[in-house]
């Protein structure tokens, strides 16, 4: 670690989803608006080795980095408020920790001893922090879950132990909590902020400052309340109000003061708060001059947070565009040929997402061969690029039962296929898999190259030859139905740089028509929106404005 390296670990109480994660971004942004480098981890308290293998109903997405680490959804919050470059080693579970120091003991690095939570986990957990420690000024340290779980326990005392390891001069505690408003009373209640800080001091942790999640401001009586009963000074009780739009959290800390008072707890100079351009892009994103509407076909459509970098890009492209993006969710389950007109007509644009498994496919192809006919913009991404792929197939190139063989073993036409051979960009070497392979950690995970051809859509957007996407995902373009189906007039405008693997098609004739198979919304910022989304919804505005 740094010899200077200071680190504030963020928790959370009273309830679950009170917005840790865009805390810990907001931070982030604080600071390095004054010039100071951050980088931001995630220690979450469940037993997965990480999220790749959990239902997005559950969890929520899979935030993939370039280094090929599937991740928590905060990790996309962390990337797209700040400029931190995000890996492996800032993302850790209860699952990982426990498989290395399993791991360590069964090759004998213990001496024999008995190995304990304490401190073998908690020193497990401390080494984890100190692994990104030497990449910023200030290392951001969130701990999932809230306070009360039995499974974060080991997290807390790690985080407890650390401030004596590093010194009390360089780690504050920052405890995100909820004061709601009851409005039968006609009152703001502070006991279960009260509690929730009892319940942190019992295990040793007094927090320097508390964020006060709240749907008003809180006056000045009330944070004195809080102080009060929580052993801490009035200046470090925060309001952190609701906001129409996430980008808005850090202008709403900055305005009350939270950057100066985090650089008084760390005994840190810098500079004044650089955010004009961040105020701009949210006055921007409040205020649109037009508007479109995009439709999600998916399967997760229930819950959004499975789409949450997939919203959050298109709204960046409606940034760009200065355009409201509405979001319209179909669940392709539901989508039939009797339905399909009176749920799509409306959309400007039509958007079908990454995904597994078979439930929806069909309703997923229909959409798809919907945006051909109408001449709708149409954005494959992943699994929406094999269904761009199959529904030409068998609809213009003449294979009428053509389908992926996740989804049909016997199918004639296996357009997209079980690649069981390909060079891993991460590890530099040839990787191997087959239907028996683990689920877990055994994708095309990570950044990958792609060479675009000139006079395309894709050439078009990102205006240089040479391009570097994340990707997630087993099933590819079966190169065997390339000539076919290029002949047939399918585009295939992106490629491998060998030329191998395809990474991007395109329908000529349509106003707007591409399918990619990496994932660019895990690239798209709101300062610098992916170029995909932007000319998608700049497609969708003109579609729309010609109604």
């Amino acid at each position: 670690m740094g010899d200077t390296t200071k680190y504030i670990f963020v928790t959370g109480g009273v309830l679950s989803s009170l917005g840790k994660g865009l805390a810990s971004a907001a931070i982030g942004l604080l600071l390095e608006s004054r010039g100071l480098s951050v980088t931001i981890q995630k220690l979450d308290p469940y037993i997965n080795v990480d999220p790749g293998t959990m239902n997005p109903f559950q969890h929520g997405e899979v935030f993939v980095t370039d280094d090929g680490a599937e991740t928590d959804l905060d990790l996309g919050h962390y990337e797209r408020f700040t400029t931190a470059k995000l890996g492996k080693n800032n993302n850790f579970t209860t699952g990982k920790i426990y498989h290395s120091v399993i791991t360590k003991e069964r090759r004998g690095e213990y001496l024999g001893g008995t190995v304990q939570v304490i401190p073998h986990i908690t020193d497990e957990i401390k080494k984890c922090i100190t692994l990104v420690s030497d990449d910023a000024d200030v290392v951001i340290v969130e701990i999932g879950g809230t306070i009360g779980d039995i499974e974060s326990l080991p997290f807390l005392e790690a985080i407890r132990q650390f401030k004596a390891d590093v010194g009390k001069n360089n780690v504050i505690y920052i405890h995100l909590t909820l004061v709601p408003y009851i409005g039968t009373a006609g009152e703001l209640k502070t006991k279960p902020t009260q509690h929730s800080v009892k319940e942190l001091r019992s295990i040793g942790i007094q927090p320097d400052i508390l964020l006060c999640r709240t749907d008003r401001y809180l006056s000045p009586e009330i944070k004195a309340k809080i102080a009060l009963f929580c052993n801490i000074d009035k200046d470090s009780v925060f309001t952190a109000k609701d906001v129409d739009c996430i980008y808005e959290v850090p202008l709403v800390y900055n305005s009350e003061g939270l950057g100066d008072k985090i650089l008084q707890k760390l005994n840190i100079w810098a500079r004044a708060p650089r955010l004009e351009d961040w105020r701009e892009m949210v006055e921007k994103l409040k205020h649109p001059r037009y508007a479109v509407t995009i439709a999600i076909v998916g399967k997760y459509v229930d819950l959004t947070e499975s789409y949450k970098s997939l919203n959050e890009a298109l709204s960046h492209g409606g940034i760009s565009n200065d355009t409201k993006v509405n979001l319209m969710f179909v669940d392709s389950g539901t989508l039939n040929y009797d339905n399909i007109k009176e749920k799509l007509e409306t959309a400007d644009g039509i958007l079908v997402p990454g995904g597994f498994g078979s439930r929806g496919v069909e309703g997923k192809i229909l959409a798809v061969q919907y945006a051909r006919e109408n001449k709708i913009p149409f954005f494959g991404i992943c699994l929406g690029m094999h269904m761009a792929v199959i529904e030409f197939a068998r609809n213009i190139a003449g294979m009428e039962d053509a389908h992926g063989s996740e989804f049909d073993d016997h199918t004639p036409y296996p357009v997209i296929y079980l690649m069981k051979e390909w060079y891993d960009e991460q590890t530099k070497q040839m990787e191997k898999r087959d239907t028996s392979s683990d689920k877990g950690g055994t994708m095309r995970l990570g950044a990958y190259p792609c060479r675009l051809v000139p006079d395309t859509i894709a050439m078009t957007a990102y205006r240089e030859e040479n391009i570097s996407e994340r990707h997630r995902h087993r099933y590819e373009f079966n190169n065997e139905y390339k000539e076919r189906l290029e002949k047939a007039g399918l585009i295939i405008s992106g490629t491998s740089p060998d030329g191998q693997l395809v990474e991007i098609v395109e329908l000529k004739d349509h106003p707007w028509f591409l399918g990619c198979q990496f994932h660019p919304e895990f690239k798209s910022r709101p300062a610098n929106p992916h170029p995909l989304f932007r000319e998608f919804v700049k497609a969708s505005l003109k579609k729309s404005r010609q109604v």
